[in-house]
């Protein structure tokens, strides 16, 4: 029988629902003292939302969560930070322009009558690195360090602070196999020392390897909790499906069109290597695969948002040079929709005429004078199929909902008329009424003669709207799946992106 003060963290009746939906449903959960405790599930189980109710960043709408028998007030990451909850994110927290050693201290620097005590800092930090085995100069900047190196030193920062409860959220989809490892020992000696670790991650291997408990969430839901031993990754994999609804598909036609985009030995330095694919004509081709496999980057190398990217690319059969801009890209004939609509995809405070136009400006602006009139009749001509739920007027688009708002950015890049189109996460924040007209749009926008390549968190909308499925894993194509020979489940995919052998 396990007694309170073995458990380091408690949630009783945790959920979260934002505008109606819910993101976390009622769960009781407890994190046991001095053990690494995993959190898995497909892409939107509701982890992350989950790990930030626990580092306070996220307030819960019911149910209260404590630390070592102290409730949290939830919304507030100081409080947290005081309990002795450090929480690692997969985007990093350090000052680019400050060194590790002074990162580590960020807040807490040791002074002595008001003046800073380097000499504390620099025993402290090499105290620290002898601890945890780490080698990683004081005076490094920490815009030079790997993410592996940054990850490491946002843990000694906790450490310090004397964290007792560590939250991981995906710490590992970006490093290399050797950093992988070299962390996950880490991993296993600070639980050794007393540390509770609860790790978010979709690499079952290292959620079997350093585990002692799994919790299991699908649909904003915790399915189970149980110890890691119990379980193989096919288990897993089976407890994260669950019985998944169907979609009716549309009647679509095998693809016989010519060959519109081939892609050959695309490589982006740290993400994608060597994938190769083609686009032809009325054909969506779906890109599957796990956070950190890679898909972004690929799409964004395809579009020439990755400077850094390489490969060999043709055009309807013409040989191009890889283009290394998205200006190239759209005058090659591909068009990026990006998964960020509000940084990337939209300009928030032009109109919808200003912000559907404005990559096909010039033939608006003859003699750089804008012809209003004809912006507003393009405009609201690509506006039409998507069923806006207000008017095109002098109003901001940020004014819009976010399905809204992702209909004047597919709008916009429609508005050169690709030959393919290539688009991040198009349903991401939108309502059920939104991801239709969306979905509907990718798939008659193919049917026009047309290429898309998309990729989306959610395999069932794939399975809806794609002619074929390509399975991305750690930056390489690991499966593929034709929908015209035979449909796979959701669960079949998921297996080829977790490496699970029948």
């Amino acid at each position: 029988m396990r007694t309170p003060a073995e458990i380091a963290l408690r949630c009783e009746g945790v959920s979260k629902t934002y505008d109606g939906t819910p993101a976390v449903r009622p769960l009781d959960l407890a994190i046991r003292h001095g053990t690494v405790h995993a959190l898995v599930g497909a892409n939107g189980a509701g982890k992350s939302t989950l790990l930030g109710m626990m580092s306070g960043r996220i307030r819960p709408t019911s149910g209260r969560i404590e630390v070592f028998g102290t409730e949290l007030t939830g919304g507030r990451p100081r409080d947290a930070h005081a309990a002795g909850i450090a929480c690692v994110y997969q985007e990093l927290s350090l000052v680019p322009h400050l060194d590790a050693c002074a990162n580590v201290f960020l807040g807490v620097e040791p002074a002595k009558r008001g003046m800073l005590s380097e000499r504390a800092m620099t025993r402290r930090y090499a105290e620290l690195c002898e601890t945890l085995r780490v080698d990683i100069p004081a005076k490094a900047r920490a815009s030079e360090l790997s993410v592996a190196a940054g990850q490491l030193v946002e843990i000694m920062r906790a450490i310090h602070r004397g964290s007792r409860v560590l939250l991981l959220d995906e710490p590992t989809a970006a490093l290399s196999q050797r950093e992988r490892d070299q962390f996950l020992a880490l991993v296993g000696r600070l639980r050794d020392s007393g540390t509770s670790i609860v790790l978010v991650t979709h690499n079952l291997d290292e959620v079997l390897a350093v585990s002692d408990m799994v919790t299991v969430m699908r649909n904003a839901t915790l399915v189970e909790t149980a110890t890691a031993d119990a379980h193989t990754k096919a288990d897993l994999v089976k407890l994260m499906v669950g019985e998944m609804p169907s979609f009716v598909e549309q009647d679509k036609k095998r693809p016989d069109g010519e060959v519109l985009l081939r892609i050959e030995d695309c490589s982006v330095p740290g993400a994608v290597t060597d994938v190769s694919l083609e686009v032809h004509a009325n054909e969506v081709v779906g890109i599957a695969g796990l956070v950190g496999a890679g898909r972004s980057s690929l799409l964004r190398a395809i579009a020439g948002a990755e400077a850094t990217a390489t490969g060999r690319m043709s055009v309807a059969r013409r040989r191009i040079a890889w283009p290394r801009t998205p200006r190239r890209a759209h005058s090659s004939g591909i068009s990026l929709l990006p998964e960020d609509r509000k940084t990337q995809g939209l300009i928030l405070g032009m109109d919808i005429p200003d912000n559907v136009t404005l990559p096909g400006l010039k033939r608006f602006s003859p003699y750089g004078m804008v012809k209003r009139r004809a912006q507003w009749v393009v405009a609201g001509t690509l506006m039409k199929s998507f069923n806006l739920n207000r008017p095109i007027g002098r109003y901001p688009v940020g004014h819009l909902s976010g399905g809204g708002q992702q209909k004047v950015a597919f709008a916009r890049a429609m508005i050169n008329d690709p030959r393919v189109m290539v688009i991040d996460e198009p349903t991401r924040g939108v309502d059920v009424g939104a991801k239709v007209d969306l979905l509907r749009a990718i798939r008659d926008f193919a049917d026009r003669g047309r290429g898309v390549i998309v990729t989306s968190a959610e395999i069932e909308e794939l399975l809806e709207i794609c002619d074929r499925i390509i399975v991305m894993s750690a930056g390489r194509t690991v499966g593929h799946f034709d929908l015209h020979q035979k449909r796979p489940t959701v669960g079949e995919i998921l297996a080829v992106a977790f490496g699970v052998t029948p």
